[in-house]
């Protein structure tokens, strides 16, 4: 990994990559993705770390690659021939239902996963085992999802590829993310928390926590995190003569929100 990491940022540095090498080298990059022997963000000691060497592997291929066409059915596109969408080999109980779903090179996908059409899995993405992703969801570049997550019909999740040292969006573990969130801009979502419908999340908004009165803020060091088990949703707050939007955490997870957000074992 060593090896690859060393010849990936060799190459990112050149002006004028061999266009062979590059294809050599991200198209093995791109394999271990899939395969989830390499994320563009992991865990450390409990804390997110970017692999910026990953991001910018993505990013040369972007550069230096060439448009090919290619068709499906009745229609075609034109894209990078190298982030082609990967011909899918089902792992064991993973589901991608038929109707227009995409799921792009380099992108890695769990077990017992579900996907519902239409979405869209970009290169760089993770999702991890057991996660259910509605209708009309969009798992943006490098976004980290992580196990038995709820993505609702027409969840957003931002893509992150530059610059390659920004961390991505992170959703982890028993995260569910209610209909028509929207998640941008490299924040993190702590372990088991619920997204009320609608809530939106960037970097620069603000994240009212009602039960202390402490306002959470992200910056350009420290992401937004939301907390573990934080039951968020959409909220405002006055500002001289008008309310701006503010997501608000109305309480913690108990029994009565694990109920209501139970994932049902039998859909798997």
């Amino acid at each position: 990994m060593e090896k690859l990491r060393t010849t990936i940022e060799a190459l990112y540095r050149q002006e004028n990559p061999e266009e062979g090498e590059v294809q050599r080298t991200v198209g093995e990059l791109l394999t271990l993705l899939e395969e989830g022997k390499v994320r563009a963000a992991e865990r450390i000691e409990g804390v997110w770390r970017v692999n910026s060497w990953v991001k910018e592997g993505i990013l040369l291929g972007f550069r230096t690659g060439k448009i090919q066409t290619y068709e499906h059915g009745p229609f075609s596109f034109a894209d990078k021939g190298i982030f082609a969408p990967q011909p899918f080999l089902a792992k064991e109980k993973t589901r991608i239902v038929p109707g227009g779903t995409a799921i792009r090179r380099g992108a890695y996908i769990g077990e017992r996963v579900i996907i519902m059409p239409p979405s869209y899995v970009n290169v760089g993405a993770y999702v991890g085992k057991g996660t259910m992703i509605d209708s009309h969801v969009l798992v943006g570049s490098c976004a980290q999802i992580g196990e038995e997550v709820h993505l609702s019909a027409g969840t957003q999740i931002g893509g992150v590829l530059e610059p390659p040292g920004s961390l991505p969006v992170i959703v982890e573990e028993k995260v569910f993310v209610g209909g028509n969130c929207g998640l941008f801009d490299g924040i993190l979502v702590g372990r088991g928390a619920v997204l009320g419908a609608g809530t939106i999340l960037t970097q620069s908004t603000p994240l009212l926590d009602s039960t202390t009165g402490q306002t959470l803020r992200g910056s350009s060091e420290k992401p937004l995190a939301v907390p573990e088990r934080a039951v968020v949703v959409p909220g405002a707050r006055p500002r001289e003569n008008h309310f701006l939007y503010c997501p608000v955490i109305v309480k913690y997870r108990d029994e009565k929100t694990d109920a209501a957000t139970a994932l049902e074992e039998g859909l798997r």
